[in-house]
């Protein structure tokens, strides 16, 4: 097993992503993983983690950042391993759900964060909220979006299993392209060589080619049984937990209603559907995901 990394090169042409890269090395089996964040606004009390999922990175965020400093708030925006400037394994078997929440968990409390409001979207919100069961004295607030936890117990549903499909069988994984097919808006050239800018060969691809795979789908799935008592947690958090889906993800669509039945913190929240939007809402409607964080603040 290799560590890959980018080299600065691969993001020399990137729009609209002026923030300073950091980075915080973890240790894992395989050696040093560098994972890449920016941490804008870090005078300020309060912060918004912006977890993205697959196969973006936090350059899906970039509409967000600017807006919720100027609202008084510190904004801290990860890529995730395998994704954007983080470091990548040269082999699919190195990446597991656990791995990713314990690697994102060490992160997470080297960088000591409190007052946290979680906005998570995609595998954002299967990872960010394993955090936050872990981690519930360092969070205040949870926004989730297209997302959702599954335990196995039930189907994912046709559209997951369109995509799953796709992901393992189409030659050419075009990242961009499949942001572009995500979204409601049109995405112009540069945006979409922004999307591929972190994977310049297959190599880099391993992370994005295995998610749809761990995503647990059987109570005989690794990450069965961990699901399953972060509900339990989750059953018990009393904190503002607020919804805001889109109205054109098929892949979560209705998900939303798990969390609002069972999580005690999402009862009496105003909880919103983001029209006229895709998957990668981020990209669609990035105003009304900052209205919504704010609002749970608020």
């Amino acid at each position: 097993m290799k560590i890959l990394r980018n080299k600065d090169t691969d993001f020399t042409e990137i729009v609209d992503w002026k923030y300073e890269p950091k980075f915080e090395p973890i240790n894992t089996e395989y050696g040093e993983l560098n994972i890449h964040y920016i941490d804008e606004g870090s005078e300020n009390a309060k912060t918004v983690l912006l977890l993205h999922g697959e196969p973006t990175w936090g350059y899906l965020y970039r509409k967000f950042v600017d807006p919720l400093v100027a609202n008084g708030l510190r904004v801290v925006v990860p890529d995730l391993p395998g994704f954007g400037k983080s470091d990548k394994l040269s082999e699919r078997n190195g990446y597991t759900y656990e791995k990713y929440v314990d690697w994102m968990n060490t992160w997470l409390n080297n960088l000591d964060l409190s007052h946290v409001t979680l906005f998570g979207q995609d595998w954002g919100g299967l990872i960010g909220l394993r955090l936050v069961v872990k981690n519930q004295e360092r969070f205040s607030s949870v926004v989730v979006s297209n997302t959702g936890l599954p335990t196995g117990e039930r189907p994912l549903g046709e559209a997951f299993e369109s995509w799953r499909n796709y992901s393992q069988t189409v030659e050419n994984f075009h990242i961009g392209g499949i942001v572009k097919g995500g979204s409601v808006s049109e995405l112009d050239q540069l945006t979409i060589d922004a999307y591929n800018a972190p994977f310049p060969d297959d190599s880099f691809k391993e992370a994005a080619r295995q998610f749809p795979l761990l995503v647990p789908d059987s109570i005989n799935n690794p990450s069965y049984a961990h699901n399953v008592e972060a509900w339990k947690e989750l059953k018990k958090w009393g904190k503002p937990f607020l919804c805001a889906f889109s109205d054109k993800d098929h892949i979560f669509k209705g998900v939303e209603n798990s969390f609002i039945k069972h999580i005690p913190g999402a009862d009496g929240m105003n909880h919103v559907v983001i029209k006229d939007a895709g998957h990668f809402l981020q990209e669609d409607k990035p105003q009304e995901c900052v209205e919504a964080i704010l609002s749970v603040i608020d």
